[in-house]
């Protein structure tokens, strides 16, 4: 017998098919959000709780907006001839994932970032909601299974996230 957060994993597994009208109807707003949103409550609950978030206080829910594509080298300003110009389009050293926890890390700095999961993108680009956790408030210290996080600070940029164990070619997938 399947639980509930099974349904829903099985629809994100392809969300484009299994959404349908909701899954346009979505991005289309999200577009015009900014490109740092704090939202209620999670999209995805499954994943959302299986990194370890949890409906109470002293967590908070982020969506990011990241631009897809591959960054380009800053065009030079002086005279140069055209086999000296370089590569135009470069790799980029960190995923979009990691761009987008340590984008929000940036603007809700009494946070700390705790994971961050896949929501959804197209042509140009991905949304990536960001769990954070509340350093300071009394409901996270009392937690004996989060209070380990008011100690660490930066955690994101250290590459101690999940997508920053990944990058850093700590993590088996």
């Amino acid at each position: 017998m399947k639980g509930i957060y099974q349904y829903i994993r099985n629809l994100w597994k392809k969300p484009k098919k299994e959404l349908g009208d909701l899954w346009k109807k979505r991005l289309i707003e999200w577009r015009k959000e900014p490109a740092i949103y704090r939202i209620k409550r999670p999209t995805r609950i499954d994943r959302a709780r299986s990194l370890g978030y949890k409906a109470k206080q002293g967590y908070i829910i982020v969506r990011a907006r990241v631009a897809r594509g591959v960054t380009k080298r800053p065009s030079i300003k002086k005279g140069r001839r055209p086999k000296r110009y370089g590569q135009t389009r470069l790799p980029v050293a960190i995923s979009k994932q990691r761009i987008a926890e340590q984008r929000v890390a940036k603007k809700y700095p009494n946070c700390e970032v705790l994971n961050s999961y896949w929501v959804a993108e197209d042509g140009q680009h991905k949304w990536f909601e960001v769990i954070l956790v509340d350093r300071s408030h009394t409901a996270v210290l009392a937690d004996k299974k989060i209070n380990w996080i008011a100690e660490k600070k930066g955690r994101v940029f250290q590459g101690q996230t999940s997508a920053g164990k990944k990058g850093r070619g700590l993590r088996k997938k």
